[in-house]
């Protein structure tokens, strides 16, 4: 049987409310990294279903979960507003374009910064939860395979959750259903298509 978004939506607290999720437990060793992936164009869907559905109701679970959110899209442009780049950005990205724009923003932009830049604003081993949003929006500025692969020694045994505007079979992460894959094997799909 195929599930359709809501129904996988549905599934979604009740799996990362679970010791076996937060423990990481059944892994095999691995990392618990999870990738909630869906079609692009229900981002709102998915995004208005996370901030009032889900996160309001891992506070309200016995004991509570601690679950801290990072919006992709806020990291990048904090991180460009503190290096006082952002500006820069803009304008160089209007002059030189795109590609001009992220050629000079590239060792600004590293992914290994940007997972520096996360632990450095939560404590991990406090946090039962880490969601990353915004994949989408910082597109093609950062690749989240990448970013994966740098918070691996940095989350420790807490759990991470990334909600992907597009298909993951397991193996490769398919941004927006287009644009070629990005092999990772690392993470499990929070709730599959079929049952």
């Amino acid at each position: 049987m195929t599930l359709n978004l809501d129904e996988r939506l549905n599934q979604i607290l009740p799996r990362v409310c679970s010791r076996d999720f937060l423990d990481s437990k059944g892994l095999g060793n691995e990392i618990g990294f999870w990738i909630f992936d869906y079609p692009p164009e229900r981002e709102l869907d998915v995004r208005d279903f996370l901030t009032g559905t889900v996160l309001p109701a891992l506070g309200k679970q016995d004991p509570p979960i601690t679950a801290a959110t990072v919006d992709l899209l806020k990291l990048v442009t904090d991180l460009l507003e503190e290096r006082k780049l952002l500006d820069k950005a803009i304008e160089m990205q209007q002059v030189k374009g795109d590609d001009g724009a992220l050629a000079a923003l590239r060792s600004v932009l590293k992914e290994d910064k940007l997972a520096q830049k996360i632990a450095s604003q939560f404590d991990m081993p406090s946090l039962d939860l880490l969601i990353l949003t915004g994949v989408g929006a910082v597109y093609p500025m950062l690749r989240t395979h990448t970013l994966l692969s740098a918070l691996h020694p940095i989350m420790g045994t807490t759990p991470l959750l990334m909600f992907f505007p597009g298909r993951y079979d397991g193996h490769s992460l398919r941004l927006f259903n287009t644009l070629a894959e990005d092999h990772y094997y690392r993470a499990f799909r929070l709730v599959p298509d079929a049952t």
